[in-house]
């Protein structure tokens, strides 16, 4: 007569909950003890942190200000609303290259707005570049040019320019245009000169057809998105952006200095902002393809625009080690720029590209020598 099988049963394998997989995680911590647990809680917390930083964070400005306009391409954000009338103004231009403006206030003591103030400038604004729209995907070089030039004349009609990377290139172009309405020009990290030196941008530009920007633009059904500026500004550096990265995070975990710092910086490069179509493509062609502006041949609002043509006093900041914007390029400048030789400073500062802009040390020595050059240059800033 068989057992009946209540009766006869044969104990269940001492593992047997590892079979449900949900409970895995839970059954480590078990079998590990306290170290298991520490290690899934050391896991869980780098999870949520690399999803935060690489997906979690928005773009923020540093310091208090007022937005003093809102036009199609931009928001100017001025960060002296008291300041004193008849105070020239000191405008930054900051690049426009699939990254949000907020570079130019990028953490409270690690600002560029901070500096200039403290060394002494009464009025600093900040041009807030738009992430392009639908409708702005036909915007060109001149309709920046021109909203520059309405912005220009809301703060008086007469400023000190601050271009940084491309920012520069847009920056030089208004003076050439409008030289009456620079009292003095700075540019950091711009190619002036895009043929000179030896940098990934000029490569990127001449090793590889038009027809592939084109293309870029028309998969972005007309604009260059971001995310694919974001995609090859990444590719210069891949085992730092996708592999040493997160081992850092990972090490760094328990380092609230580290985190804050991790997090501030992806909160600007992470948030990559689109670009008009055909904005994009005009300064893929005129400038880095055929160096029109460099050359005196760029027509920008119905005039030839040459660097010859600015005589307002111009200082030219480049980087040691920078790889986008080779010191050649932004130095080169010093031959061609229109005012007396005596009145165009340069410094050559270690670092890189980014750091130009928001690095410690050149924050702390390099641009509060420039604030100073600006109030000699243009007296009444």
């Amino acid at each position: 007569m068989p057992t009946h099988p209540k009766l006869h049963h044969t104990a269940a394998p001492a593992t047997r909950e590892h079979c449900v997989p949900g409970f895995w995680p839970f059954m480590a911590m078990a079998e590990f003890g306290a170290a298991g647990l520490e290690i899934f809680r050391h896991n869980m917390e780098f999870a949520e942190e690399a999803l935060k930083i690489d997906h979690g964070l928005h773009p923020a400005w540093a310091s208090q200000h007022a937005v003093a306009c809102t036009l199609d391409t931009l928001t100017l954000r001025d960060f002296s609303p008291a300041a004193p009338a008849g105070a020239v103004p000191t405008l930054i231009d900051p690049p426009y290259a699939g990254h949000p403006s907020t570079i130019a206030d990028y953490a409270p003591g690690q600002s560029l707005v901070q500096v200039l103030l403290a060394a002494g400038l009464r009025h600093v604004a900040v041009l807030d570049w738009h992430s392009a729209t639908e409708a702005m995907k036909d915007f060109d070089i001149d309709t920046y040019l021109a909203e520059i030039n309405v912005v220009v004349d809301d703060l008086g009609g007469r400023v000190n320019l601050i271009g940084l990377c491309q920012g520069g290139w847009m920056a030089a172009m208004y003076a050439a245009r409008f030289p009456h309405k620079i009292a003095a020009l700075v540019v950091a990290g711009t190619p002036l000169d895009c043929d000179a030196g030896d940098g990934f941008v000029k490569h990127a530009a001449h090793d590889l057809p038009m027809s592939f920007y084109e293309d870029l633009v028309a998969q972005g059904d007309g604009r260059m998105l971001g995310k694919f500026m974001l995609a090859g500004w990444k590719s210069m550096h891949p085992e730092q952006n996708y592999f040493h990265k997160y081992v850092e995070l990972y090490e760094h975990l328990d380092d609230p200095g580290f985190k804050t710092r991790e997090e501030t910086f992806y909160r600007w490069y992470e948030n990559p902002i689109d670009l008009p179509g055909r904005w994009y493509l005009q300064a893929i062609k005129h400038l880095f393809k055929q160096n029109d502006f460099w050359h005196g041949r760029f027509v920008g609002l119905g005039r030839k625009l040459r660097l010859a043509d600015i005589p307002c006093p111009a200082f030219l900041l480049a980087g040691e080690a920078d790889d986008i914007t080779p010191a050649a390029q932004v130095f080169a400048g010093e031959t061609v720029l229109g005012g007396p030789a005596h009145r165009v400073a340069k410094q050559l500062v270690p670092g890189g590209h980014i750091g130009l802009f928001m690095g410690h040390q050149t924050l702390r020595t390099a641009w509060p020598k420039i604030g100073a050059w600006m109030l000699e240059a243009s007296p009444g800033s």
